[in-house]
């Protein structure tokens, strides 16, 4: 029997938000989940509705809502809530009134005397993760963003279709930017632990109609195809969320592309972008340095520079 309780924050209710909750619930991650949104109404009926589950699921995870002051025992706040781009903009578009958003949250967060781990969503999700590391003053380790781990998800389920397999048995990365500048590391694509790359040197006639841009094209935008056609996105972010929380408070060590702080790794420092990490107990145990090739390096050194060029203009703001 554990002596203490493993407890969550989830702030912002809203499609992402609740979608993260209602996966955690499911999949009995934690203990307790604590709704923060600032319709305290809209927080209210998430708890409640996320509460009616526990009849059906195989242990009960206590959620109610709570405020900014109630986070200073949870040891994970996962940071949905910011602006959302229009149809037709970038998520880089939206980097002003997103910096302004993180302020107003963390700040109250960390008056609290929160000293846990932050896992965050909210688009730019680069420039959000860095500016709550910045913000909190808390260790690089116990900062993550989803980065590319949605993407890297959606470049193995692509796979997986071409290839008539699991998306399992694929393995691989986007890296950089969760947006518009990032780009699949395709010399570290695995399908059952073969390189993708031999695979189709291998059987030049049996995949000649593969098409990597194209595939990679998919990759990056496979979430503005659901945006464009719904709204919002809401079950895979959610599921990578909870995902990386579960390997936090389960100390799982699953390697993750997620957005780290780097320092020194892939010749960048003082930037945020998608990188493969070990999640453990403390956060970002490791960032694992993959051998790119001169084109990957060049791809990832133009990435950060997109990323540190919005950085720097929003930590004026």
């Amino acid at each position: 029997m554990r002596a203490t309780s493993r407890k969550v924050a989830v702030v912002g209710a809203g499609m992402v938000g609740s979608g993260c909750a209602y996966s955690m619930v499911n999949q009995s991650i934690c203990d307790e989940i604590m709704i923060i949104d600032r319709n305290d109404d809209r927080a209210i009926a998430q708890a409640l509705d996320l509460s009616h589950c526990m009849d059906f699921t195989h242990t009960r995870t206590k959620v109610y809502p709570g405020t900014y002051a109630d986070c200073r025992d949870m040891d994970v706040i996962i940071l949905t809530a910011g602006a959302n781009p229009k149809p037709g903009e970038s998520r880089l578009s939206i980097v002003e009134a997103a910096a302004s958003i993180t302020r107003s949250i963390v700040t109250p967060i960390m008056a609290s005397g929160f000293d846990g781990i932050f896992v965050i969503a909210a688009n730019p999700v680069d420039i959000v993760t860095y500016l709550v590391r910045d913000i909190s003053g808390l260790p690089r380790a116990k900062v993550i963003g989803t980065g590319t781990s949605i993407d890297s998800s959606r470049l193995k389920t692509l796979l997986s279709g071409v290839f008539n397999v699991d998306p399992r048995s694929v393995h691989g990365y986007a890296l950089g930017e969760h947006g518009e500048s990032q780009f699949v590391a395709w010399s570290h694509v695995t399908i059952g632990g073969k390189p993708l790359l031999h695979i189709l040197r291998q059987h030049r006639e049996r995949f000649s109609h593969v098409d990597l841009d194209d595939i990679a094209r998919k990759t990056k935008d496979a979430g503005w195809e659901i945006f464009t056609r719904k709204g919002f996105t809401q079950f895979g972010i959610g599921n990578a969320l909870a995902y990386i929380t579960r390997s936090i408070l389960n100390d799982d060590g699953k390697i993750i592309a997620i957005s780290a702080v780097l320092d020194g790794e892939y010749g960048q420092r003082d930037v945020c972008a998608g990188v493969p990490a070990i999640i453990g107990s403390e956060g970002i145990q490791e960032v694992i340095e993959l051998e790119l090739t001169p084109e990957e390096q060049a791809k990832f050194d133009h990435s950060c520079r997109i990323i540190s060029e919005h950085i720097r203009a929003v930590k004026t703001i």
